[in-house]
């Protein structure tokens, strides 16, 4: 293995406690998590919440298709190799569209737009520019934040031309290791060349908030190959990193059972890789955004967790305040202040409820005052490593926090828990706490590290 990057380890900071990091945990980009929602939520909720919505308002547009599947994948996506597959999925989300706005009151305000998959460049230029005009045709935003995510493999120049044209400034690239190893291994090859093509892109089509995704643990990798990743990224001038563990749930993904198992690291080993990364990244002069984001002190982001303005929604963690975010596209979900809605998974039945003047919502659960209030305090771990919890329920969760408090991973300031140094990695863990529904099931969720 290589040394290029020139990164010694120093001492583990944080203490490695394995029977409190094998307990799965949600990644708690809602609460209640998806994993809540249930089939007793449909169209009128949907219809209903839109309906009451006022204020700033998010979208996010899902495109569930990509050129290439890769096979640690575990979104809802499919290969973007049927025309016609493709021209009716599109038909039926401008059909959402223009029924999610007729619904939508006139003091709701749309002030920020993101398009995810899958990938968005999945599909062709001209088409995507089509999708864009009918969001600004309907729904009218007021000066919106643009971000997209984009697979640097369809990268072409043209699509430069499109970022430039929709105004977008947040761009998303998966692009996972550079090893050329383990892009094999997981089924992504894409030398570094091809990437660096893709930030010159971006860049020149104004992009001013770029955002890698990076995973930790995948087969075969060593920590030099970690190393060399995470600097090739800061080389290139990343200005979001999202350092994250592949979870290997082939039970529930079936194309992961094309990556070989036996050479994936074992759990000690990725909670070194974890705080390798961390280590490198902060000494690479950027901030550390809860557990495995980072940013550079002048991105959004970071401004935003510096100043307690961080939140965290169904894109990870964001500087979006908004308290509606609507969901469009098969399987995209909606969060709304009393109601969280997904759409119908199936692409299929989507286009089909849609055909027929329905809105597609197949799922979601409604939020008590009690959810919001706990969901309140997963946020605030999460996101800034502390919050305020009532007595009451400092006493109803006390049983499970304590092997947290007895190792110093958290501490209680009067009414106020904090997350400590070492403890973390085990935020989500401690966050895990607060929620009344979790159920330890590797079926359902994934490790901590």
């Amino acid at each position: 293995m290589s040394g290029g990057a020139g990164f010694a380890l120093k001492p583990l900071m944080w203490p490695y406690y394995p029977d409190l990091l094998d307990k799965p945990v949600p990644r708690y980009t809602s609460f209640p998590t998806a994993a809540e929602f249930a089939g007793d939520i449909g169209p009128a909720d949907q219809m209903a919440a839109l309906e009451q919505a006022s204020g700033d308002v998010s979208l996010y547009i899902h495109i569930p298709f990509c050129e290439s599947i890769c096979w640690y994948c575990a979104c809802n996506t499919g290969a973007a190799n049927r025309r016609q597959r493709l021209a009716s999925y599109l038909d039926a989300l401008h059909r959402e569209i223009r029924m999610v706005a007729a619904r939508l009151p006139s003091d709701a305000r749309v002030r920020r737009i993101a398009f995810g998959g899958g990938s968005p460049n999945a599909i062709a230029p001209v088409d995507f520019v089509r999708l864009f005009n009918e969001l600004e045709l309907r729904f009218r935003p007021v000066d919106p934040i643009i971000s997209i995510e984009l697979d640097p493999r369809t990268l072409i120049d043209e699509w430069g031309n499109v970022v430039r044209g929709i105004g977008a400034t947040h761009a998303s690239m998966g692009v996972q290791t550079f090893a050329p190893h383990l892009q094999e291994a997981i089924g992504r090859v894409q030398p570094r060349d091809m990437i660096e093509r893709s930030v010159d892109i971006l860049r020149g089509a104004g992009v001013t908030s770029l955002n890698f995704d990076l995973m930790y643990g995948l087969p075969g990798q060593g920590r030099d190959d970690l190393t060399d990743t995470l600097a090739d990224t800061v080389a290139l001038g990343a200005d979001r990193i999202a350092l994250f563990g592949y979870a290997h749930v082939p039970h529930l993904i079936a194309r992961q059972r094309r990556i070989d198992a036996s050479a994936l690291p074992p759990k000690e080993e990725r909670f070194v890789m974890a705080e390798m990364g961390y280590q490198q990244l902060v000494k690479a002069g950027y901030a550390a955004i809860g557990f495995d984001h980072f940013a550079r002190p002048d991105d959004p982001l970071a401004k935003a967790a510096a100043t307690g303005q961080l939140h965290r929604n169904f894109q990870g963690f964001t500087d979006d305040a908004a308290a509606v975010l609507i969901g469009l596209g098969a399987s995209a979900i909606s969060n709304f202040p009393d109601v969280l809605v997904q759409n119908e998974k199936n692409s299929g039945r989507y286009r089909m409820l849609l055909s027929q003047g329905v809105l597609p919502a197949g799922l979601g659960v409604r939020r008590s005052a009690d959810d919001r209030m706990r969901g309140a305090i997963i946020e605030g771990l999460l996101c800034h490593g502390r919050a305020v919890v009532a007595p009451e329920l400092a006493r109803a969760v006390a049983q499970g926090l304590a092997p947290y408090l007895a190792r110093g991973l958290c501490v209680f300031d009067r009414e106020e828990l904090v997350i400590t140094d070492g403890g973390l990695p085990y935020a989500r863990s401690i966050a895990a706490q607060f929620d009344p529904y979790r159920q330890d099931s590797p079926r359902r969720f994934s490790s901590a590290i």
